[in-house]
């Protein structure tokens, strides 16, 4: 588990190079706006919830003596609640209406990496589409499922350290799990590819500890969020896929240029 958690965070050295070498950005555009409108909504609706948050939650305090200082707590509290169900949504709201320009990305890198064609599932912009809602509606509950109980457990002094580290690891699981089902669709049926990513849990959580790390960056982070992990999960993916003979290739003879099955 370990050593596939830093073979996932290994995965990002070399990304701006191979989208650059591949001309990739210009299929990041519209995800990269997407990113950064509902980026800014979840900034937002935290900085102005946070307060009546926290003020719901000071009226635990019974008691006169640290009530401010319980207050000021509940405010922050609050904002941090806001924005831990914002990112949990922020991510999988992306990550599925970005499918239909996230999927030629990953095939690029697999052409690319392979220097063999592949044989597919035949998919389509409308098909990718749904696959990403369905996969990332799967996610939100699931991860919303772990999630909300940790967070309750979050309120036990000391304890709460354990939890927020677990709440990380959570989101990152459910945030690499998108970034390399952008691969798996081609390859994998929906059921195939829950199981795939289950068994590859470690490479998941490293591709979705440095998708989270780059959030906590202003601006500039939640720009460069997908196209960085998008890429890096593309490479990790298909090298599991290789490992566990999942690619179905065709090579090409260099010389009759015909497809030769292998």
């Amino acid at each position: 588990m370990i050593q596939n958690i830093f073979k996932g965070i290994k995965a990002y050295s070399g990304t701006f190079k191979l989208i650059n070498q591949l001309g990739l950005w210009k299929y990041f555009g519209v995800p990269m706006f997407i990113s950064l409108v509902v980026g800014l909504l979840i900034g937002l609706t935290a900085w102005g919830l946070g307060d009546p948050i926290g003020r719901f939650i000071s009226k635990i305090w019974l008691w006169e003596w640290g009530a401010t200082t319980f207050k000021s707590i509940s405010t922050i509290l609050g904002s941090l609640i806001v924005v831990a169900f914002g990112l949990i949504v922020y991510k999988h709201m992306i990550m599925a209406f970005s499918a239909p320009f996230m999927s030629p990305v990953s095939e690029k890198i697999e052409a690319h990496i392979s220097g063999e064609i592949h044989s597919h599932r035949n998919t389509n912009n409308a098909s990718q589409l749904w696959r990403g809602v369905r996969i990332n509606v799967r996610n939100l509950c699931m991860e919303l499922l772990l999630t909300i109980p940790l967070l309750l457990l979050s309120f036990i002094p000391v304890l709460n350290i354990i939890t927020s580290i677990l709440i990380f690891l959570v989101q990152s699981y459910y945030a690499g799990f998108g970034n390399m089902d952008y691969t798996l669709e081609r390859h994998f049926k929906y059921a195939d590819s829950i199981r795939f990513v289950k068994r590859n849990k470690g490479v998941a959580i490293g591709n979705g500890i440095v998708f989270m790390a780059m959030l906590l960056v202003p601006i500039v982070g939640i720009i460069l969020v997908l196209p960085l992990s998008v890429t890096a999960a593309s490479t990790e993916t298909l090298a599991l896929l290789e490992a566990e003979n999942n690619l179905h290739t065709k090579r090409i003879d260099p010389i009759t240029e015909e497809k030769i099955s292998g």
